[in-house]
């Protein structure tokens, strides 16, 4: 039998981070999340976007203050395994489709409710940039 606190000491970490506002929080996000894999080349990370906060997997999404496109930054977070996952209710309440996002991006039928299993039944934290 496994000592649960070795378990816990040596699991995994596992975040998830919840994008609302690309205006506010992409650039700031993006780089939380590289910086968190520098330190912590292991941690599993998911990013999980809905309303505003979609936009910034949006194809030639840039940021309004330097002009960087999102799509480099996130491309090299995905090749270094982090997922990005569009609400697909955000999606019709905006009336978006799916070939309007970057290949990167991968879809949740609702952000919100995706955001809650991974807290509660998959362990992982929170972070909201």
């Amino acid at each position: 039998m496994a000592c649960l606190f070795c378990t816990l000491l040596f699991a995994q970490d596992k975040v998830v981070y919840h994008f609302d506002q690309t205006d506010v929080q992409a650039l700031k996000g993006l780089r939380n999340m590289r910086n968190q894999l520098e330190a912590a080349p292991d941690t599993k990370i998911i990013a999980v976007t809905h309303a505003l906060g979609v936009d910034m997997l949006m194809q030639g999404a840039v940021d309004k203050n330097s002009k960087l496109e999102y799509a480099p930054l996130i491309s090299d977070l995905k090749s270094k395994g982090v997922v990005f996952e569009v609400c697909e209710y955000t999606m019709k309440n905006r009336s978006l489709s799916k070939d309007q996002f970057i290949l990167d991006a991968d879809f949740t039928s609702s952000g919100v409710v995706r955001i809650t299993r991974l807290q509660n039944k998959e362990g992982f934290s929170y972070l909201k940039p």
